[in-house]
Order: C-alpha cells, then sequence, then structure tokens
C-alpha cells in the first residue's frame, strides 16, 4: 500500500531519476536511509520499472512524430506474430498501440524527416499483409508528459 511520501518520490524520481537520495529525502521529510530504503521497495514491488534518460528529439536529429494507422483483414496470431517481428527491430517506431474502433493499431515513429517514412514503410509491407496502410505528420505537439498520475497507484 503506497502512502503520500511514497507517491511525492514517484512524482519526484519521474520528474529527475538522477535526483541524488539525499535530495529527494529532503523533499518528503524523510532520512536518507529511510528514503533510501523506500525507494528500494518500490523498486521491488515494480512501481519503478525503470530508469532512463530522455533525449531532446531535435538534437537527436529525430524532430518529425508520424503516426501510421494500421487495419489488417487477418486478426489470426500468427499475423500479429508476423507483424510483431516486423515492427520490434524498427527504432524510429517508438510505440505501437492495439486499438478498439475502426483501425487496428497505431504506431508513433520519430524520425530524422517525413522522407524517412518512406523506407519504413516499404520494409513494413514487405514484412506483413495490411489491408490498409495511412500515415499522418504531427504538425505541433500540445503535450507530452513521461509523467504518470500517482494518484491510482495502490
Amino acid at each position: 500500500m503506497l502512502d503520500d511520501r511514497d507517491r511525492k518520490i514517484l512524482v519526484l524520481l519521474q520528474e529527475d531519476a538522477a535526483l541524488a537520495v539525499s535530495d529527494l529525502a529532503e523533499r518528503v521529510s524523510l532520512s536518507i536511509s529511510a528514503c533510501s530504503r523506500r525507494i528500494q521497495r518500490l523498486e521491488d514491488e515494480g512501481y519503478i520499472a525503470r530508469r532512463v534518460v530522455l533525449l531532446d528529439r531535435a538534437l537527436a536529429g529525430l524532430p518529425t512524430t508520424m503516426f501510421v494507422i494500421v487495419r489488417t483483414a487477418r486478426h489470426s496470431a500468427d499475423w500479429l506474430e508476423q507483424f510483431r517481428e516486423a515492427i520490434i527491430d524498427v527504432p524510429e517506431i517508438v510505440e505501437v498501440h492495439r486499438m478498439t474502433g475502426t483501425f487496428d493499431y497505431i504506431l508513433k515513429l520519430a524520425l530524422p524527416r517525413v522522407e524517412a517514412y518512406d523506407d519504413i514503410y516499404k520494409a513494413l509491407i514487405e514484412r506483413v499483409e495490411f489491408f490498409d496502410i495511412s500515415a499522418s505528420v504531427s504538425m505541433e505537439t500540445l503535450k507530452a508528459t513521461t509523467t504518470l498520475p500517482t494518484r491510482y497507484a495502490r
């Protein structure tokens, strides 16, 4: 069961995973050892899945975001496995979601420029049969965060 201090630790670590335990402990009014034990418990219990560094997309040479909408006529386990194999090793594909509604999957791509999508498109259609595949370029990001709300955590 999480308490308010645990939730605050999770919020602070999501904002800056490199925050020193001493600074974190001070912000949540705990001793360094008590704070360290809580962080370890949060990791052991799976609340903290991993710690990562987020790159600046423009400086990384990947300023373009594209969303690819996929529809398939096949909904078999073997098609899904083919699809997973086709997308898993493409680093430009940063997210893939199976959807409800009028399309089956949405892919989020981080690209250096719009034209780079063509290579990924060709590689995908070579490996997997699609009913329909279409792409849209994101013109502007209105909100992007990696921070999850902690009020729902149990």
